[in-house]
């Protein structure tokens, strides 16, 4: 017999005893034994991010030295003195504001706000003032002392681009930019409400999703013998993947899927975003 006609065997996912929260990865778990799917954000934008924050505090820094220089020309501050403000200076720019910002923000700063990230705990609830202090001490040793090595190094071996900071702070950056939905929203088709109660439209792909999604939004645009050949091919792709199927034409048959989806994704980035938003206060 042909190993061709063998279908390939995967390993069956362990069962889930009750009472027990599997928790997959990228995932938190919140106090309500609640797992939440999160976003921590790429190693290149947590790169993009310190860069500018770095550029934020060397710009700083350089006008608080000529000032200083300044002021040792025009004989007001000793050498001695300036050397002294000058260590003074670094440990305020390096350790001090950043623990400061980041406590006040809950976790951003201006390279988080600008690569549309902020900094969180393990379980997804807002850094505080201990966080962010470990975080600034540390940052100074892989950030400034290893011109960011250490940093690069630790961050591209951890899970979610984690520095050494985050790993000893239990801290990680989190993405708070997401994806706009869909503007145009797909009524459920009139006497379908029962069967949108029970349907099962989770096993549709999503490419095919995609492409019913598509042809909801521009048949109407569409020329009417074109639309009907779509739609009944469209459809006929759709029924293997719904449970039940309703006995509608199918044009209705995709509207009404389209609908049943955006609702559910809707409702669970709603029910996300409320339980995220009750973690950060």
């Amino acid at each position: 017999m042909s190993t061709d006609a063998v279908p390939a065997m995967t390993p069956a996912a362990p069962p889930r005893r009750p009472g027990v929260v599997v928790v997959e990865h990228d995932e938190v778990l919140t106090g309500e034994a609640v797992a939440l799917d999160v976003q921590p954000i790429g190693l290149i934008l947590r790169v993009a991010g310190a860069v500018i924050d770095i550029a934020a505090t060397l710009a700083v820094f350089l006008l608080v030295v000529l000032a200083m220089v300044g002021l040792l020309d025009a004989g007001v501050l000793s050498e001695s003195v300036m050397q002294i403000l000058t260590i003074a200076t670094l440990v305020v720019l390096l350790v001090i504001v950043p623990t400061a910002i980041e406590t006040v923000t809950r976790g951003r700063s201006l390279g988080k706000l600008a690569v549309g990230g902020r900094i969180v705990r393990i379980d997804g609830g807002a850094i505080s003032f201990r966080h962010a202090f470990i975080r600034a001490v540390l940052g100074v040793l892989e950030v400034y002392f290893t011109v960011g090595g250490l940093a690069l190094l630790v961050g591209a071996f951890t899970p979610r681009s984690q520095r050494l900071g985050d790993l000893v702070a239990g801290t990680y950056a989190e993405r708070t930019r997401t994806p706009k939905l869909p503007p145009r929203e797909i009524a459920l088709p009139y006497g379908l409400e029962h069967w949108a109660s029970i349907a099962d439209v989770g096993r549709l792909p999503d490419h095919l999703a995609r492409r019913i999604a598509r042809f909801a939004a521009g048949a109407e645009s569409m020329h009417p013998g074109a639309r009907v050949r779509v739609a009944e091919d469209l459809a006929a792709q759709v029924r293997p993947h719904v449970s039940p199927v309703p006995a509608v034409d199918p044009e209705t048959l995709l509207r009404a899927v389209v609908a049943v989806r955006r609702g559910r994704e809707l409702h669970a980035i709603t029910v996300r975003a409320e339980r995220v938003a009750r973690l950060s206060r």
